[in-house]
């Protein structure tokens, strides 16, 4: 190894301590007050819509015609031979793939989830139903969803994470972690925190929190770091495994608040961050 070598090295494991320093911040800090106030606002607005402490009826819309050329369409949508738009809720979507999954219909699982998150965005030939075309093409997908639900039934939601990472053209973590959420509804993990939906939406959220944390302990004054480990996708199963750890801790520091539900389950966090901006600052 020259010089030059060893300078790298040494530069790549000063910026993983860094990162590994804001995550142990991030870890006892947990949400600062002005997004526990931002939150707590948004509560007020969608209380009555999820008073069950649940996001199961956030519901989206889709048009069935344009996933036409779909295979393996779940019985359970709409189909696409129907006209104008239905609407999906998740806790559609986690009875459907419950029942695709006792079926080992991995396939069907996957679409279910897969439509929800593109909902209307889903266009003839577009991002949404061209890109599922190939996925569904790949020879080999149905063995990676199968290792990922083993993985998860029979170690956790990070293993599952990595069982799926890479593995399938065209299916990224913002997917299949979706696929991971609502399988673990169904499977639950062996040990650990149950699977979330990790996006580029809510990796933003989380850089934006890293950021904050990061400046304030001086670990990363100018952000570098957060943007380095919360990038907009190919999250590393560690990273994964931060955010669910950051993301369960969160929901249990909410429910000690008068101002969000007791009983509320992490995804209802996830589903609010996914629709909440604040401030950085009081």
């Amino acid at each position: 190894m020259n010089e030059q070598d060893g300078q790298s090295k040494q530069d790549g494991q000063n910026r993983q301590y860094r990162a590994d320093a804001v995550d142990r911040e991030m870890a006892v800090r947990l949400l600062p007050g002005p997004v526990v106030r931002a939150l707590s606002r948004w509560w007020e607005t969608n209380a009555a819509a999820y008073a069950d402490g649940t996001p199961g009826t956030h519901t989206i819309r889709y048009t069935p015609g344009r996933w036409a050329h779909i295979t393996a369409w779940p019985k359970a949508l709409a189909p696409t031979s129907a006209s104008g738009d239905a609407a999906l809720s998740r806790a559609q979507v986690a009875s459907t793939v419950a029942d695709a999954l006792r079926q080992e219909a991995f396939r069907e699982a996957l679409v279910a989830t897969y439509v929800w998150g593109k909902g209307k965005r889903g266009t003839p030939g577009g991002s949404g139903p061209s890109a599922l075309h190939k996925i569904l093409a790949f020879d080999g997908l149905d063995a990676a969803l199968a290792a990922a639900v083993t993985a998860l039934r029979e170690h956790g939601a990070p293993q599952a994470y990595a069982a799926l990472q890479g593995q399938v053209p065209g299916l990224g973590p913002a997917f299949f972690t979706k696929f991971l959420y609502f399988t673990g509804m169904a499977v639950p993990p062996a040990r650990g925190p149950q699977p979330l939906i990790l996006d580029r939406v809510l990796s933003r959220r989380m850089r934006q929190l890293a950021a904050a944390v990061g400046r304030a302990s001086g670990h990363d004054v100018d952000g570098s770091i957060a943007a380095w480990v919360w990038s907009d996708g190919n999250w590393s199963p560690h990273r994964y495994q931060v955010y669910l750890s950051f993301m369960h801790a969160a929901a249990d520091q909410l429910a000690a608040d008068d101002s969000w539900p007791s009983d509320a389950a992490p995804d209802l966090l996830e589903c609010a961050l996914f629709t909440t901006a604040w401030e950085t600052s009081d």
